[in-house]
C-alpha cells in the first residue's frame, strides 16, 4: 500500500472540519454545473436527494448511469443526464420527456470522456475511513476513479465523498491508486446511513437452465470466469460449485453473488497468469450478503476499469472464458445486445471488451447467450433474426462472435464460412421461428455465392 501524504493535521480532526450536511453539501454546486457520479452501488443517494430540493437549476450536467432509485433531481427542470449504461430508471426518464441521454461508449470509453469533460464536482459512496485517514471506493472503482482521484487533488474542482457504514472496504493494486483516497484529498464528507442498494438472486428459467448446463459443459477446468448478472451466469455458477471442475480464476467486470458462491466452496484458486491470488473487478453488484463477504477480504481486488476491461489484458488469462447476454443475432452473426427497437435499453459495458479478449486468448473461450425467444407487449418474438431492423445498434461484430448458445443448442462460429455460419445460426431458433429462418438462411447463401 502506498504511504499515506505528509500530514500535519490528525485524520480524524480533517474528517470533522469536512463533514457537512447534505443540504450544505448539495450547496457547493451552481444552478449552472457538471457533476460526475458512479454507477450502480457506487452512488451518493444521499447528496442525490438533496440535490432534488432545490429547484434553481438552470444548466447542471449529470454524468452517471444504471442509476438504482428515481432521483427527484433527474427530472428536474434545467438538469440534463448524460449516462453511460441505461436501467429501467434512464429509460422512464426518456419515456416522460425528461433530459436523458445515452453516452454511445463502452465503459472503458466513460473514463476517457470523464478525463476530457473535467466535471467540476465529482462525488462517491465510499467506506468509513480507516486509521490511516483513507476511504476506499469499496464496491466501485469503474470509469471515474481515476478522474475522482484527479478531482481531489485538483484545486478548482471539487470532491464529496458519502460514507456508508454499509459499503465493503475493497483494496486495489497500490500501482493503480489502491482503490482509496485520503481525507486530506477530500473538498466534503457527508455520511449516509441508507442500505446500499441490493438485489435478489434471479431464479433460472427452464430456458436457462437448459443453457446454462451447455455453458458449464465447455468450461475447463482452471478456467479464468468472467460473467455478470442474471439468471444464466447465477445457474453456470452454482453448477460450477456443486462439479467437480475448479482451480478457477476470476477476472470480471463484476461481482455478482455467483462469484462470492464460487470461493465459498474452494473452487477459486487465482492461478491465472495475470493478477495471481486475486479475483479482480471494477465494481460490485448482489445482496448484503456480497457485500458482507467483500469486506476486507483481501482475497478481491477493485480496478479501474481502463484496466479491468482491457482486452489486452484479458487476453493474457489462463484459458480465459467469458459469458455475455444479447438481446438479438441476426443470421450473419451481428450481436445486439444494447437497443431494442432502435432505443437505448441497456448499454455497451463490457460486453465487447470481454468477447473479444476471451476470443482472442490462446485457450480462452468465449459465449453469447440468450434464449431462443422474448415476449413484447404479449407476443413472443424470436431472438435469432434473418436480419437486424432498421435503427439496430450492434454491440459486437460477427468476426468476434465464437460460441452462441440459446436453449436449443450451442455453436463454434469462430470457424465458419459466412454461408455455413448463416444455416448454424438459424437452427438455434426455437421450433416455431425455425422453419422460416432456415429458409431465410438458404437464401442468404444463395446470395452470397451467387456470381457477380
Amino acid at each position: 500500500m502506498t504511504s499515506p501524504p505528509t500530514n500535519d493535521s490528525d485524520p480524524r480532526s480533517l474528517y470533522r472540519r469536512k463533514l457537512r450536511s447534505a443540504a450544505d453539501a448539495a450547496g457547493v454546486l451552481h444552478p449552472e454545473d457538471q457533476i460526475a457520479v458512479p454507477i450502480a452501488a457506487g452512488q451518493p443517494a444521499v447528496l442525490l436527494r438533496a440535490l432534488g430540493d432545490r429547484g434553481d437549476w438552470r444548466d447542471l450536467l449529470i454524468l452517471g448511469g444504471l442509476f438504482l432509485e428515481p432521483y427527484p433531481v433527474l427530472s428536474r427542470s434545467g438538469v440534463r443526464l448524460l449516462s453511460g449504461f441505461f436501467g429501467p430508471v434512464e429509460r422512464a426518464l426518456r419515456g416522460q420527456g425528461a433530459a436523458a441521454d445515452y453516452l454511445p461508449s463502452n465503459f472503458r470509453g466513460q473514463a476517457r470522456a470523464l478525463r476530457c469533460l473535467r466535471p467540476r464536482v465529482a462525488a462517491e459512496c465510499v467506506s468509513p475511513m480507516d486509521g490511516d485517514g483513507y476511504f476506499t471506493f469499496g464496491v466501485h472503482a469503474g470509469a471515474t476513479y481515476t478522474d475522482f482521484v484527479e478531482a481531489g487533488r485538483d484545486p478548482e474542482r471539487v470532491l464529496i465523498v458519502e460514507v456508508n457504514p454499509g459499503m465493503p472496504a475493497v483494496g486495489g493494486l497500490a500501482n493503480l491508486g489502491g482503490n482509496r483516497v485520503h481525507v486530506s484529498e477530500v473538498e466534503v464528507v457527508i455520511e449516509s446511513e441508507i442500505p446500499l442498494p441490493a438485489i435478489s438472486d434471479f431464479p433460472p428459467t427452464p430456458e436457462e437452465k437448459a443453457i446454462a448446463g451447455q455453458v458449464v459443459g465447455h468450461i475447463e477446468h482452471g478456467a479464468t470466469l468472467q460473467f455478470g448478472i442474471g439468471g444464466v451466469p447465477n445457474e453456470i455458477a452454482r453448477a460450477l460449485a456443486a462439479g467437480e471442475k475448479g482451480d478457477f480464476g476470476v477476472h470480471t467486470e463484476m461481482i455478482p453473488d455467483g462469484i462470492m458462491l464460487l470461493h465459498e466452496v474452494g473452487k477459486v484458486s487465482n492461478r491465472k497468469g495475470v493478477h495471481d491470488g486475486l479475483s479482480v473487478a471494477t465494481f460490485a453488484l448482489g445482496g448484503f450478503a456480497l457485500y458482507r463477504w467483500m469486506d476486507g477480504n483481501p482475497a478481491l481486488c477493485m480496478l479501474p476499469v481502463e484496466h479491468s476491461n482491457e482486452p489486452a489484458i484479458i487476453r493474457r488469462n489462463r484459458h480465459m472464458t467469458s459469458v455475455n447476454t444479447a438481446l438479438s443475432v441476426d443470421l450473419h452473426g451481428q450481436v445486439v445486445a444494447e437497443s431494442l427497437g432502435g432505443r437505448q435499453y441497456s448499454g455497451t459495458g463490457g460486453h465487447e471488451d470481454f468477447v473479444m479478449g476471451a476470443h482472442e486468448c490462446p485457450d480462452g473461450e468465449s459465449f453469447v447467450v440468450m434464449t431462443s425467444t422474448l415476449e413484447v407487449r404479449g407476443e413472443r418474438i424470436s431472438r435469432i433474426v434473418a436480419r437486424h431492423p432498421a435503427g439496430a445498434i450492434v454491440t459486437t461484430p460477427r468476426y468476434h462472435l465464437q460460441y452462441l448458445v440459446t436453449e436449443h443448442g450451442t455453436v463454434d462460429l469462430s470457424l465458419l464460412s459466412d454461408a455455413d455460419r448463416a444455416m448454424a445460426i438459424a437452427r438455434l431458433a426455437d421450433p416455431a421461428f425455425r422453419p422460416a429462418l432456415e429458409r431465410e438462411a438458404e437464401a442468404v447463401v444463395r446470395a452470397l455465392r451467387s456470381p457477380g
